[in-house]
């Protein structure tokens, strides 16, 4: 099981990255969602910060297990919230599904590395 969340750890890590800074950095893509979802763009930095510091997280937590679980427990939330918004506005289920997929993803880790979140952040 090790070998199965470091490997979701490294695809999460990556894809928040990419999603983190393009949500900083306000790529057209991004500005234009979260203008559809009726949200302002301080909180695309927002989100985009929290993202890419759970990014690295969970990166830093393929050597420090409890960075991992913290870092999942964020980003299942994180992507809770934005299934939620994309029910709200009722996007397609094709615009929903990206979330969907991340938020099932972060939740395996944490599943994964529940036992280590009380050590966090040792």
């Amino acid at each position: 099981m090790n070998i199965v969340s470091i490997v979701l750890q490294v695809l999460l890590g990556l894809a928040f990255i990419m999603g983190g800074f393009g949500k900083i950095t306000g790529s057209k893509m991004h500005v234009e969602g979260f203008k559809k979802w009726g949200l302002p763009q301080w909180f695309r930095v927002v989100t985009g910060l929290v993202e890419l510091i759970a990014a690295v997280g969970m990166i830093v937590g393929i050597w420090t297990n409890s960075w991992a679980a913290a870092a999942a427990l964020v980003l299942a939330i994180t992507m809770f919230v934005a299934i939620l918004v994309h029910v709200r506005i009722k996007d397609s289920l094709k615009d929903t599904f990206p979330a969907i997929l991340l938020f099932v993803l972060s939740v395996v880790v944490l599943l994964l590395r529940w036992s280590d979140l009380a050590q966090f952040p040792n």
